[in-house]
């Protein structure tokens, strides 16, 4: 098949700069364009089809997972799932759908990290008030995070001199609009951390979130700027083995450097393109929608 046959979609967050912008390449190479809003998709698994803007999925070649949710939930699943029927209809998706899902959720990417022996924070997961707290004193500063959440959104620092009652109750309040507690401790960071672009499992590049203010994070959500990074091989390493838990198509690796070494945040479920942007000046909507060409390309 040439790739002035395919027709490749991007689900995505219209109006948005990266979907729009992986739009544009997937356009110039094959003349099709396509963002699809999955909230208003309808899927009819009896029919079967799979239907945005009278168009049926199914009938596509590809589809990239640029955007699922402006913010993470568990409906983010539930519509990976709709995703996961339209592969099974012989529709070719990037990254696969049940990938995603193990990374959307932070509980399942931190276990899977774990499992590889992949360098994280100290990281207690517990349902218990009484040992969330234990911990937190333990940590002396701790970070709580929802299990479902992007850009550092609803996570809270606690710290152990806040006193017993009211770091409690922060716990308790936490509880009872999340559910289970996920502590990290809060580390020392140098005001920076880096983002490794991996696209087809190969490295590509890094780039450092440099903090802008006197937030305790670095996101650009918060002040934080984009510059180039050179990591260590042992950070690459140590991303690469990160990223191989999971068959990605494209993925960022968030590793920070600490006085006792590096530690690894997070592989990225969709992995961002303005970091690459600004901090390399390497353009991987360009890249990506090359690697998914090519793919689609060799496989008919």
């Amino acid at each position: 098949m040439i790739k002035d046959d395919l027709k490749i979609a991007v689900v995505g967050i219209p109006g948005k700069w990266s979907t729009e912008v992986l739009a544009d390449e997937i356009e110039a190479q094959t003349g099709f364009r396509w963002v699809i809003d999955i909230e208003k998709v309808v899927a009819d698994l009896s029919e079967p089809s799979v239907r945005y803007e009278g168009r049926c999925l199914c009938q596509l070649d590809g589809i990239i997972i640029k955007k699922i949710s402006q913010t993470y939930s568990p409906t983010v699943i539930d519509r990976l799932e709709i995703l996961r029927f339209v592969e099974k209809c012989g529709v070719q998706i990037f990254s696969k759908p049940q990938e995603i899902i193990r990374l959307v959720d932070r509980m399942s990417c931190t276990v899977s990290l774990a499992k590889a022996d992949i360098p994280m924070p100290p990281t207690i997961i517990t349902e218990d008030l009484d040992a969330a707290f234990d911990h937190v004193e333990k940590f002396g500063e701790a970070i709580l995070k929802p299990l479902f959440s992007t850009k550092a959104r609803g996570m809270e620092v606690l710290c152990c001199d806040d006193g017993k009652k009211a770091v409690k109750q922060r716990l308790k309040d936490y509880y009872d609009k999340q559910g289970f507690f996920y502590l990290q401790k809060k580390l020392a960071l140098p005001g920076k951390d880096m983002g490794l672009v991996f696209l087809g499992g190969e490295y590509r590049g890094a780039y450092a979130r440099v903090s802008g203010s006197d937030s305790w994070n670095t996101t650009i959500h918060s002040g934080g700027k984009y510059a180039e990074a050179q990591p260590s091989d042992d950070i690459i390493d140590m991303a690469y083995r990160a990223q191989s838990q999971f068959d990605l198509s494209y993925t960022t690796v968030d590793i920070a450097e600490t006085e006792d070494g590096p530690v690894c945040f997070e592989v990225s479920a969709f992995g961002g393109f303005k970091g690459a942007h600004e901090g390399l000046g390497l353009n991987m909507a360009k890249e990506y929608a090359d690697y998914v060409i090519r793919t689609l390309s060799t496989a008919s």
